[in-house]
């Protein structure tokens, strides 16, 4: 996507909600309509840092459809790459940024009878979107959130417009075994937070009989940092060396190459791309084992090189 394809949005507001996390708000930057959204969609902010670009996606955290100002929220924490760490430090009242067109991964099931929403932290933030188009639609919805004690506060204002939410302070307040358990047939399975999280309650889920058809992950985000590394892209004659705090598909668009994609967290696929040699660190949640173990195939925003040397077909 060129720059020119790029929304302009201005800073209109921002708001330390919690000690962790921050309220941004955006508006258009020509005072124009922004981009009507559906549930569940992220912003990919294109954030400039002193001496490079970062494209993190957030959770639009605000209704669906038209709306005159866009919210998103993000924690800080010490294992950012930067992206969540210029978010907090450097954005202001008034600053413009760019952003791709809101996009959704996580969309509500039209077939589903019931919506069971698993949220922890700030993983919360799809499912502000989610809730007023249910109660819009009159499905029947149920949500628990997880929260750490410094955080809940926050998060239960969040909610206050939605009471019939759950709220739990840790995960020993929850039992997930209990909730999913219970559900009738035809309900839908949501889940957002820490990979860790996810992984836990879709693990429960297949437990009980979950049919794969019924889960649902929100993933983005999560690109691993690791050793460095170098990559050759065959077709385009260039070697890049990737750093510790890099991912593959950011040195591929540093290099000027214009490549697909949009969660940027492994969830997608859009950013698949053949590997004609090296052996490869999978932390994608597309491939199955069996692609993974044949080594053709990764996914550059989050898997890495698991040597010293990648040769990619780009």
């Amino acid at each position: 996507m060129s720059e020119h394809d790029l929304l302009r949005l201005r800073v209109r507001e921002t708001e330390m909600i919690a000690p962790t996390l921050r309220r941004v708000v955006f508006e258009a930057a020509d005072g124009t309509s922004l981009p009507s959204f559906g549930p569940g969609a992220h912003l990919l902010l294109h954030l400039q840092g002193e001496t490079r670009r970062w494209k993190n996606a957030y959770s639009l955290a605000c209704p669906p459809g038209h709306q005159p100002q866009w919210q998103i929220i993000v924690r800080r924490t010490t294992a950012s790459r930067g992206g969540s760490a210029l978010v907090h430090q450097a954005l202001r009242e008034g600053d413009i940024v760019r952003a791709a067109a809101p996009q959704s991964l996580l969309p509500i099931m039209a077939t589903a009878r019931r919506h069971l929403l698993l949220a922890a932290g700030i993983g919360l933030t799809p499912f502000l979107s989610f809730l007023p188009q249910l109660q819009q639609i009159h499905a029947a919805w149920e949500l628990h959130h997880i929260a750490r004690a410094d955080e809940a506060d926050a998060f239960a204002a969040l909610l206050a417009d939605h009471p019939g939410a759950h709220r739990h302070i840790g995960r020993a307040a929850f039992d997930a075994v209990a909730v999913l358990a219970r559900q009738k047939l035809g309900t839908h399975l949501y889940v957002c937070g820490p990979a860790g999280f996810m992984d836990d309650m879709l693990s429960v889920a297949r437990r009980l009989g979950w049919p794969e058809n019924r889960l649902h992950r929100e993933s983005f985000g999560t690109a691993s940092t690791g050793a460095p590394f170098r990559a050759d892209l065959a077709r385009s004659g260039i070697t890049l060396n990737i750093a510790a705090d890099q991912t593959l598909l950011e040195a591929i668009e540093d290099a000027g190459i214009d490549a697909p994609s949009l969660c940027r967290g492994g969830a997608c696929g859009v950013c698949r791309t053949t590997v004609l040699d090296g052996e490869v660190e999978h932390f994608d949640h597309v491939l199955t084992p069996t692609e993974r173990a044949a080594n053709h195939t990764m996914m550059p925003c989050v898997s890495r090189a698991r040597a010293a040397h990648l040769v990619l077909d780009i």
